[in-house]
């Protein structure tokens, strides 16, 4: 009995040596996109609600935005986007008429610049899926 306690110990501390190497790569975001990411749908901007568009403005010329986490990092937790380092998504809200509340329409832009964004994506299901913003 004493024996197989040590093999289980060893286990537990073989997987704890092996999260704990793995947890600084993921916590940056540098694994691959899921294949989701490559084949995301795209919509055209034309086509987005028309608050969407508005938002898209704002997010151009800088601002300002109703909601104060307007703006904010976008952590990726779902890995629905491409993987990038942490900071590089930033989220806004979509309002929708007839809600008190900021509702689950988003838009969450990439980039290092957030009035230049290397690509913009939209969910109107509070991040369950995205589409690719064109022009």
């Amino acid at each position: 009995m004493r024996n197989g306690w040590r093999w289980s110990w060893l286990a537990w501390l073989a997987a704890l040596v092996w999260w704990a190497a793995a947890l600084p790569t993921l916590a940056r975001g540098d694994v691959e996109p899921t294949p989701a990411a490559a084949e995301m749908p795209v919509v055209a901007l034309a086509e987005l609600p028309r608050e969407a568009q508005v938002v898209m403005r704002l997010i151009r010329q800088g601002g300002p935005f109703p909601y104060e986490k307007d703006g904010t990092v976008f952590f990726n937790r779902e890995r629905l986007l491409p993987a990038q380092k942490r900071g590089y998504y930033r989220e806004y809200t979509v309002p929708t008429p007839g809600l008190t509340h900021r509702g689950a329409r988003r838009i969450v832009c990439g980039g290092w610049t957030p009035t230049v964004p290397d690509a913009c994506y939209y969910t109107a299901d509070h991040y369950a899926s995205f589409r690719r913003i064109v022009p």
